[in-house]
């Protein structure tokens, strides 16, 4: 454990602030700074080694920026699910005046690498008395491994349109059933073809009917290509349960999580979970072939916001197989 060190951070607005009961806040947000104080306790969490199978040792960093003191600190430190830390907390004797700094070391058992693209999130809370007043205060810090797929056609893992005289490779929702490829080609879906929507040009999938064609998400990481205000997806669901969250990740290290959703390919409303429908069409194609005639099946937009100041690196997908993506590009 390394012990406390002054480091000269003071607030002096803070302390003006403190003595003086002021709160400099936006008129919007007067009522709720009244109530929760400001947090001043930054707690931070090392880069770790995951080049394992190995012992990493990770420093949790605790600083005060509050103007009172901060005593009784204790530091927790966790790792993804099932990774084994020791010790699992440790105790910081002394207290730290404001500006000051303190920090305890922690030993990770780091598994072996595995194939694909992984995202390690790793978590440290602190629990203390005095400094803000707050009680507690979080850090965490995410490490990757592996790399993000080029492009969502390389992470194509479901087949979800088939020609009408060969339907069997076809398991768009999990029972056999298809799009058929005559009938989106009657609404301008053929393979390569551009399809606007919400302020976006996509691309249909440029492959032959009866190969994968689409992303059942699964957690995937997809490079994204081009800045601008969203990021806009194309899709259907399987199911009323096709939501999810998606996570953008920039170039400048920065990310943002939002949700997103479509609905079942044929049924629910067709602006369920916020989506647009984009196009509709007769029938389906089913394991012993095309049927449901009278039934319409259908093709969704959804978007997910985009800072446009910064670049957007890659996107994570939601971990929810009955979401279907075709294709996604930026819009500004």
């Amino acid at each position: 454990m390394r012990s406390t060190r002054r480091t000269g951070r003071f607030r002096t607005f803070m302390a003006v602030v403190a003595m003086t009961g002021a709160a400099a806040v936006l008129p919007s947000q007067a009522s709720a700074a009244s109530e929760a104080p400001a947090a001043a306790t930054e707690v931070r969490v090392s880069s770790v080694d995951l080049d394992g199978p190995a012992i990493s040792t990770v420093e949790v960093t605790v600083t005060n920026t509050a103007p009172q003191r901060l005593r009784s600190l204790r530091i927790a430190f966790a790792g993804p699910k099932g990774w084994a830390v020791q010790p699992s907390v440790r105790e910081v004797g002394g207290s730290l005046a404001t500006g000051d700094e303190a920090g305890a070391t922690f030993r990770i058992q780091v598994p072996e690498k595995r194939q694909g693209f992984f995202m390690r999130t790793f978590t440290a809370t602190a629990t203390y008395r005095g400094g803000d007043g707050l009680g507690t205060a979080t850090g965490t810090r995410t490490e990757t491994t592996g790399s993000p797929e080029e492009n969502l056609a390389a992470a194509y893992n479901n087949v979800a349109v088939t020609d009408e005289s060969a339907t069997g490779s076809g398991d768009f929702d999990g029972e056999g059933n298809s799009f058929s490829a005559q009938k989106l080609a009657a609404v301008g879906l053929t393979p390569g073809a551009k399809v606007e929507a919400l302020g976006a040009e996509l691309t249909w999938p440029d492959v032959p009917a009866g190969t994968e064609d689409n992303v059942a998400a699964a957690g995937q990481a997809v490079k994204v290509t081009g800045k601008g205000d969203s990021l806009v997806l194309l899709g259907s669901g399987v199911t009323s349960n096709a939501t999810g969250n998606a996570t953008v990740h920039y170039t400048d290290g920065t990310s943002h999580t939002a949700a997103f959703g479509f609905p079942n390919w044929s049924f629910d409303p067709a602006d369920a979970h916020g989506a647009t429908l984009v196009k509709s069409t007769d029938g389906r194609n089913r394991p012993d072939g095309y049927g449901n005639a009278t039934v319409q099946y259908r093709i969704f937009a959804h978007s997910v916001p985009l800072d446009p100041s910064r670049t957007p690196d890659f996107v994570v997908l939601p971990a929810n197989s009955n979401i279907h993506i075709f294709a996604m590009a930026t819009a500004s």
